[in-house]
């Protein structure tokens, strides 16, 4: 298109939606997807010092923000559109949305949180575009009344990787909104929530006996790449799209912003992950596993722990040199990861204990906890089976993959780290990601 690279300017605002339907729409290699917490009026405040003054008490404001909020996602018309903070418990708020989306064109679903929360997601998608397999819904009401989505579908625009019978063409789709870290104990929780909607993907895709599809998880994920959730993604073979069209780095955490919280604190919390089907994927349970080391090395380590101290600390109860079934679940109970409801179960326990306990001897020695500590060798793992698919994958089965094509984020200035203060659309930005669709192999689970 000739588009220069680099970041929008604030002068070029007005060309992201022109940009995402030339990309999208009148161009036949390209789809796009958008996630955007819309901030429920039922949650904005118009007065900080008067928390009761909210938006949902005053239709004409919460009326034309959503108006707005609308034209701005058909200008763009993304092929996907992911919403978090929808107001389900609004029936004027629903049919709005719902007539002008299905004028538009959109096949679209909503959901509401569990315990009667108010709020919830709505996922469309454009006839153009796909044709809808499936829709599944997961309650998650043992974390925080959180919901996710689950969209089945299959391309069904003229892409010319899609003309063979024998490539696959469907892809899964997921939006969700997790759960706020309010504080350093809900960590496990968040964690507990990726995990769970990983299951159900893998669940689902074992129940249809689907082979490997591409997959794309949308929505605010309230932690930043700083974070246990980003490390377990990224563990999973996910790549941040924003990231990947600018080619950020996972170290890159402070280049955006997408959020600003309710302490007034900005962080980019929104992502549209991807997951090819030619990646590598190791073993859910591993990840999940590796993702719970990694909380419990930081925790140690905020306790100003070297690793030499954190094997003193844990062996404390041992008259060895080693660390103890019984010293491991102390230590777990003093770092807050047992001991409460939302703690680690008796079997996750004993899960990471025989993970850790590489030799089955009962006690962890210095060498198995250093893999702990530094699981590096997990990261060679994962670079070694990823060089033996790339040899193997050719002549295999063939399905649809994407490549990142652009990312934006509005209001532009977010991508830059700062948040504009007369932006009031919500208290998140808008992400919109355009996808080529590539042919490739499937990759296979490595166990």
């Amino acid at each position: 298109m000739g588009r220069k690279k680099g970041k929008m300017t604030k002068g070029r605002v007005s060309r992201i939606g022109s940009y995402a339907i030339a990309s999208s729409v009148t161009d036949p290699t390209s789809i796009s997807c958008t996630t955007f917490n819309i901030l429920a009026p039922i949650y904005k405040r118009l007065d900080e010092k008067d928390q009761s003054c909210r938006e949902s008490n005053y239709r004409e404001n919460w009326v034309n923000r959503n108006k707005k909020i609308l034209d701005g996602l058909l200008y763009e018309r993304s092929s996907i559109i992911c919403l978090q903070e929808f107001w389900v418990g609004n029936e004027e708020l629903i049919n709005m949305y719902e007539k002008r989306l299905s004028d538009a064109g959109y096949i679209y679903f909503k959901l509401a949180r569990t315990n009667n929360r108010g709020d919830g997601l709505l996922t469309a998608v454009h006839k153009d575009n796909f044709r809808v397999i499936n829709h599944r819904e997961l309650l998650l009401n043992g974390f925080g009344d959180r919901v996710a989505q689950l969209l089945h579908v299959e391309l069904v625009a003229p892409f010319s990787q899609c003309r063979s019978n024998n490539v696959q063409k469907g892809i899964l789709i997921v939006n969700t909104h997790l759960l706020f870290p309010h504080d350093s104990s809900l960590c496990l929780i968040r964690l507990r929530q990726v995990y769970k909607i990983l299951q159900y993907v893998e669940s689902y895709q074992k129940e249809h006996m689907l082979s490997p599809l591409p997959i794309m998880l949308c929505g605010d994920w309230n932690g930043s790449k700083r974070g246990h959730v980003y490390k377990f993604l990224r563990s999973q073979g996910f790549v941040s799209s924003y990231d990947t069209a600018h080619q950020y780095t996972d170290a890159d955490a402070h280049k955006w912003v997408s959020h600003r919280n309710h302490r007034g604190n900005v962080c980019g919390v929104d992502f549209i992950w991807l997951l090819n089907p030619n990646r590598y994927r190791k073993l859910l349970k591993t990840s999940w596993s590796e993702a719970v080391f990694g909380m419990f090395k930081y925790l140690l380590r905020r306790a100003s722990l070297t690793e030499n101290d954190a094997f003193a600390f844990l062996k404390a109860d041992s008259h060895g040199d080693y660390i103890t079934y019984t010293g491991f679940c102390e230590a777990l109970r003093q770092l807050n990861l047992i001991g409460h409801h939302h703690g680690l179960s008796v079997k996750e326990i004993n899960d990471l204990w025989v993970q850790a306990d590489i030799d089955g001897n009962g006690v962890l020695d210095y060498i198995e906890f250093q893999k702990i500590w530094n699981p590096t060798w997990s990261e060679q793992r994962d670079e070694i089976s990823n060089e033996v698919w790339e040899n193997v994958g050719n002549g295999t089965e063939q399905t649809v993959g994407f490549s990142v094509k652009n990312a934006v984020l509005f209001p532009t200035e977010v991508e830059k780290g700062m948040w504009p203060e007369d932006y009031s659309l919500s208290d998140h930005a808008r992400l919109t990601v355009v996808f080529s669709p590539v042919r490739m192999p499937c990759s296979r689970l490595i166990s």
